[in-house]
């Protein structure tokens, strides 16, 4: 009996170790023990070498064994060493995933990622978690707020699977909080069984087995310097919307004092370009009008496979700012990738988030210029307008700096407009140091601006160094105090827009209203129009109803704030839409 159960003790650990020596890479141990025994003799190292090639594995130590698996291991006891599940016990048969999704674009863009990693493995995609056998919360770190939100619907989620006890419904934490705080979700809510960060989605379907057959939660939250899902092409959540997020890079290499992302999404690494003019010309196919080119410093774009064809390859920053990095060598750079994407179709809008305003060389501006169907829409996060504040966040910038690139880019891009971040409450902060934010903010009047209040962040280097010492109800107040500063730039920003004609890609039906239709200009403000049918191009006697995905040309005619109302007044495309002819069309609607 003693012998029965040793071997029972044995023969997993013995499986595991097979399946090791046969994934195993020796090439990267041979490369360990060159550099670790460089000054070793050459016939040394030679025949160690050669006993790691040739050695027995524990497989053959064990082959001879005259006892049976199975007569001392039954079944159940088996069924539980997860490691040993084979690839095809991955695969399940319609088991539906309900996702939760919080956070930035980055976060939705990944969640198609893991859905087309489950929809190959057997999973079906439901819209209510009540019907799900598996929920996945997407989760968002870089603030607290959005992270009290998601304790809160694991709490919720909780209670759901006690309620369904006997279906075992299995919860996962996915993304940049799963990461963080993967110690305190494991042990502060029982109830999660999968963890997973945002370089191990394909390792999703391995471990939801794994927790299938051994009742033990599973967690993967390895950050990796070469994981860019290149080889996965996203399946979209919303197949009927109009735009379409493409994933170009991940990580930050940038370091910023008060940001988590580097922690969370780890180093700079991104994708072959071939991949993602794969992934557009495929959207472009199903429909889609606007892609959106995202990455957490997207334009640091460097596409080490290759080499550039025609742009400088060699790291250019705009004038005036500088990097905790030694400048990276070789590789294709944003401004090309740019270029050849907008060449895919000339009918497809091309956006792109989030940039660090270092990236903007002259190279992407003149890109963005000579492209019609590149947006004039140019997000430039200033965070602050105070040079000690940008010092303590390591920004790699000046007050000064940052408005002589504002000025370059209106003079190369004149009809451009930005947009920008902004924190207010960073350690130290001073009345007078938040004054010159509110200042840069009217100096610069911003179309769209976001605005948050600081959340320290652990493992920052801002933790580490400062105090987060700006009380909360001084951080509510600045907040407040920069949305009106913003809300008057926009509002004078839009008001100017009355009167002109702006062509407008219609995503949908308004949410006010069933009788409006919504969309987008140029520069990426939202515009209200009604709904029915206007003439199919300018000066045609057919008429055509409007339809999400037309572009339209619309006269602009009230405006706040936040959005545009409009008339339309005929069905255009990008390639023939003239602002020029359309201000003289201007003229005889007006009259009319």
């Amino acid at each position: 009996m003693v012998h029965a159960l040793r071997i029972r003790k044995i023969l997993p650990i013995a499986r595991n170790l097979d399946h090791l020596s046969k994934t195993f890479n020796y090439s990267k141990v041979l490369t360990v023990i060159d550099r670790s025994f460089c000054d070793a003799s050459e016939p040394k190292i030679q025949s160690l070498k050669s006993k790691l090639q040739d050695g027995p594995t524990l497989k053959d130590f064990i082959a001879n064994n005259h006892i049976s698996e199975s007569e001392f291991v039954p079944e159940d006891l088996s069924a539980q060493y997860s490691p040993y599940l084979k690839s095809s016990d991955w695969t399940v048969n319609r088991r539906k995933v309900f996702f939760d999704v919080y956070g930035c674009q980055m976060n939705v863009s990944d969640t198609e990622i893991v859905w087309s990693v489950l929809r190959s493995a057997g999973y079906e995609k439901c819209e209510s978690e009540h019907e799900a056998d598996v929920i996945l919360l997407v989760t968002c770190a870089i603030r607290e707020n959005p992270e009290q939100k998601i304790w809160k619907r694991l709490h919720y989620f909780h209670s759901i699977k006690r309620r369904k006890k006997k279906n075992k419904v299995k919860i996962g934490v996915l993304g940049c909080m799963a990461e963080r705080l993967k110690h305190q979700i494991l042990e502060k809510e029982k109830a999660v069984d999968v963890i997973a960060g945002p370089d191990s989605y394909k390792d999703l379907p391995r471990l939801l087995a794994s927790t299938y057959s051994n009742s033990q939660s599973a967690v993967n939250v390895l950050l990796s310097l070469d994981e860019t899902y290149a080889d996965v092409m996203p399946v979209r959540l919303n197949e009927d919307s109009i735009s379409a997020f493409v994933s170009i890079m991940r990580g930050c290499d940038n370091m910023c004092t008060y940001c988590i992302v580097p922690f969370t999404r780890g180093r700079e690494r991104s994708r072959p370009v071939e991949s993602i003019k794969e992934e557009v010309k495929h959207l472009v196919g199903q429909g889609v009008k606007e892609i959106i080119l995202l990455g957490q410093n997207v334009n640091s774009y460097r596409d080490a496979t290759t080499e550039s064809h025609f742009f400088p390859s060699e790291t250019k920053l705009a004038s005036g700012f500088k990097t905790v990095y030694k400048p990276k060598k070789g590789g294709m750079r944003f401004a090309e990738l740019l270029d050849q994407v907008s060449q895919i179709d000339p009918e497809v809008r091309i956006r792109f988030t989030s940039p660090h305003p270092k990236d903007f060389p002259d190279e992407v501006l003149d890109v963005i210029k000579s492209r019609r169907n590149i947006c004039k829409n140019l997000h430039l996060p200033a965070q602050s307008g105070n040079n000690e504040i940008l010092e303590r966040m390591r920004r790699g910038y000046t007050r000064e700096a940052y408005l002589e690139l504002i000025q370059h880019v209106k003079e190369t891009i004149p009809s451009v407009s930005l947009s920008s971040d902004f924190i207010c409450g960073f350690c130290g902060e001073t009345e007078e140091q938040f004054q010159d934010t509110l200042t840069l903010m009217e100096t610069v009047p911003y179309s769209v601006a976001f605005m948050f209040a600081y959340s320290m962040r652990e493992k920052t280097t801002a933790h580490r160094r400062y105090k987060d010492d700006v009380p909360e109800d001084v951080k509510k107040e600045r907040i407040a105090r920069m949305n009106v500063v913003y809300r008057k730039g926009a509002s004078r920003i839009h008001k100017a827009y009355e009167g002109d004609i702006q062509l407008v890609l219609v995503e949908g039906v308004s949410k006010r209203s069933e009788h409006d239709f919504y969309g987008r200009n140029d520069f990426n403000t939202k515009v209200i129009i009604p709904s029915g049918s206007i003439p199919a191009s300018r000066g045609s006697s057919e008429s055509q109803p409007i339809n999400p995905g037309d572009y339209v040309a619309v006269l602009i005619t009230e405006s706040n704030s936040q959005v545009l109302k409009g008339l339309p007044l005929f069905h255009s495309t990008l390639t023939n839409f003239d602002p020029i002819q359309a201000d003289n069309f201007k003229g005889s609607c007006v009259a009319a």
